[in-house]
């Protein structure tokens, strides 16, 4: 894939969005933008999940339930490449059940893959579309998510609810949470690259940037 000049979005979430950077032109679409000439546009929102959320959750984020396939229609429309990153949420503080894999509706995680995937796949028909799996994370085997709600699995479940929904529509997928040398439960990983065990900083962003500018060159 030639780089230069490819008009890209990036939808995803407070990684996409640039949270915990002193400067947001040093996260990873930036750096596509700055180095490789891409023409990029971020749509990261902080809090955001891919799956709409049940009734009841807690009130005080329900400002943060624009959920990844509502938002497909606010992207530009001339778009050359859609990469996708997020996920991390559903598990983190989402309440919404992962699902199963025949699930078509956007109130399961499995549901919502499906639902977000083929909107892309309407919207933007001629488009690239590639999805980046979550990065480990603190906790990520907890029983309980960061709002007290059960989870039903750990991270890599959902993980590999991204890769198995995206394998079935032939979406390239870049699997950061095996690739990307970041995991903060080692404490020297965690230092150099994600300081709050979970938004990557300046170095983290740079090897996101890396990866995914290779995984791109190659395809």
């Amino acid at each position: 894939m030639q780089l230069q000049g490819l008009k890209a979005n990036f939808l995803g979430d407070s990684i996409t969005f640039g949270h915990g950077l002193a400067d947001r032109s040093d996260v990873f679409w930036s750096l596509l933008a700055a180095r490789d000439g891409v023409i990029a546009r971020g749509y990261g929102i902080s809090g955001t999940r891919i799956a709409r959320q049940q009734p009841g959750g807690p009130p005080e984020k329900a400002k943060y339930d624009v959920h990844f396939v509502t938002r497909v229609p606010d992207m530009d429309p001339d778009a050359d490449l859609v990469v996708v990153f997020g996920g991390t949420n559903d598990y983190g503080h989402g309440n919404a059940p992962i699902g199963r894999p025949e699930d078509r509706d956007d109130t399961t995680f499995y549901g919502a893959l499906h639902c977000l995937y083929l909107a892309l796949l309407s919207r933007y028909p001629n488009a690239s579309i590639v999805v980046m799996t979550p990065l480990h994370r603190l906790n990520e085997h907890s029983a309980w998510n960061e709002w007290g709600v059960r989870n039903v699995g750990c991270l890599e479940d959902y993980v590999n609810a991204i890769q198995e929904t995206a394998a079935y529509y032939g979406i390239p997928v870049l699997d950061l949470y095996r690739l990307s040398g970041m995991q903060p439960e080692n404490p020297l990983q965690r230092e150099l690259y994600m300081p709050d065990g979970l938004h990557p900083n300046k170095a983290g962003q740079e090897r996101i940037y890396h990866l995914l500018r290779s995984f791109l060159l190659s395809m």
